[in-house]
C-alpha cells in the first residue's frame, strides 16, 4: 500500500456548488488580471500600465453609461458598482450618505486579504500592494463617468480604505439639481 494520492478523477461531472464557482470565478479573473499586468508591466513598463489604466478606465465608463438603470445618477451607480465590487471579495464595507456626497468605508478590503493570502500560496505577485493600482483606476473610471462637479477620492486606511464621492453644492442646491439625482445624457 502506498501513500500516493488517489488519481484524479476527470470523469466526475458533478456541478459546482455557489461558493465553489464564486471561489473560481474569483481565482480566474485574478489569474487574468495578474497575467495582464505582468505582460504590460514587462513589455511596456510603467508607462504601458498607465495606457492600461487609461483604456481600461474608458472601456469601464463605457460600459457603465450603458449599464445604468434609469433615475439613478452616474455618482450613485459608480460608488454601487464600487461597494458590489469589494463585497464580491467580502470586504467589510458599508455606505454612508453625507451631505456633500456619499462616503464608502472599507474597513477589510477583501481583494487585499485575497491576494495575501494568494501570495501566502505561492502565488508570484505583480504588485507588492494592489491599492495604488485600484484607486487609480476607480479614480480614472470616476473621472470619465461621474456627473461634472463631483470629486471622487480614496484613502488608504490600515487593510481597507475610505472613497469619497462629493459636491461642492449645498444640500438646497442638491434638492433643485443635484448631480446625485443625474443628468439628462450622462
Amino acid at each position: 500500500m502506498t501513500d500516493e494520492p488517489a488519481p484524479l478523477d476527470l470523469t466526475e461531472t458533478s456541478p459546482l456548488d455557489p461558493a465553489e464557482k464564486v471561489d473560481l470565478w474569483r481565482q480566474r479573473f485574478f489569474e487574468a488580471q495578474a497575467a495582464a499586468e505582468e505582460f504590460i508591466l514587462g513589455e511596456h513598463g510603467e508607462e504601458g500600465l498607465a495606457a492600461w489604466i487609461q483604456a481600461n478606465s474608458r472601456i469601464t465608463a463605457e460600459l457603465l453609461r450603458a449599464q445604468r438603470p434609469a433615475g439613478v445618477s452616474a455618482t450613485d451607480h459608480f460608488m454601487t458598482r464600487l461597494r458590489r465590487q469589494l463585497l464580491l471579495y467580502d470586504s467589510a464595507v458599508t455606505s454612508e450618505p453625507q451631505p456633500s456626497g456619499t462616503v464608502l468605508r472599507n474597513a477589510d478590503c477583501g481583494i487585499l486579504r485575497y491576494r495575501k493570502r494568494a501570495a501566502r500560496d505561492g502565488v508570484v505577485l505583480t504588485f507588492p500592494s494592489p491599492c495604488p493600482y485600484c484607486q487609480e483606476l476607480n479614480t480614472a473610471i470616476a473621472a470619465r463617468y461621474v456627473e461634472p462637479g463631483v470629486t471622487v477620492s480614496c484613502e488608504q486606511v490600515g487593510d481597507g480604505c475610505t472613497w469619497r464621492a462629493e459636491s461642492p453644492h449645498s444640500p438646497e442646491e442638491d434638492a433643485v439639481g443635484s448631480p446625485h439625482r443625474g443628468r439628462a445624457g450622462d
